[in-house]
């Protein structure tokens, strides 16, 4: 019998995209080859508001499979991190290419509550920020990941206002 990674420990039971374990080496892996190749790449905080999913224990579910849809390219990673926020990491990509990237994930989203709406139930509502960099030896990893929580979270602040991407 052939192995196969979609039902294994590297997902998350709830969502079914994959796990912080995961994510964290994937993206460490990436970070250290794109040192070697000199290419940017971006990475992103989802944070929907998870207590709008309580009395519908599959709208969570139903709203990562449409954010998954929504990057096109199979090397990018989408994982939970925890009860509050998921980690996209978009690879091999500049300021451009991850706006397309955010503009696509919004819209994506908009049309999950556009429909959810529909059928007499409230939306989601979220934060999403990120930043894009170029990683170097003088840039360490752990300095990507605060800097992205620190931005994520001053978006949730009341009468916040600010980039939804920033460079490192």
């Amino acid at each position: 019998m052939i192995y196969s990674f979609s039902n294994s420990g590297f997902r998350d039971p709830e969502t079914g995209v994959y796990n912080q374990t995961y994510f964290m080496e994937v993206f460490n892996r990436e970070w250290h080859r794109h040192i070697r190749d000199h290419q940017s790449l971006a990475l992103l905080y989802l944070c929907p508001h998870i207590h709008e999913t309580i009395s519908q224990p599959q709208l969570l579910e139903l709203f990562m499979k449409q954010v998954q849809q929504a990057l096109l390219r199979s090397t990018d990673l989408l994982a939970r991190l925890d009860n509050k926020a998921f980690a996209l990491g978009i690879f091999e990509v500049d300021d451009t290419g991850a706006h397309v990237v955010i503009d696509r994930l919004e819209q994506t989203i908009g049309d999950f509550n556009h429909n959810l709406q529909k059928q007499h139930h409230g939306e989601i509502e979220y934060e999403l920020g990120g930043c894009v960099c170029r990683p170097s030896r003088d840039l360490y990893l752990d300095t990507l990941f605060e800097t992205v929580e620190r931005h994520t979270e001053q978006m949730r602040l009341p009468k916040a206002t600010g980039h939804r991407l920033i460079h490192l």
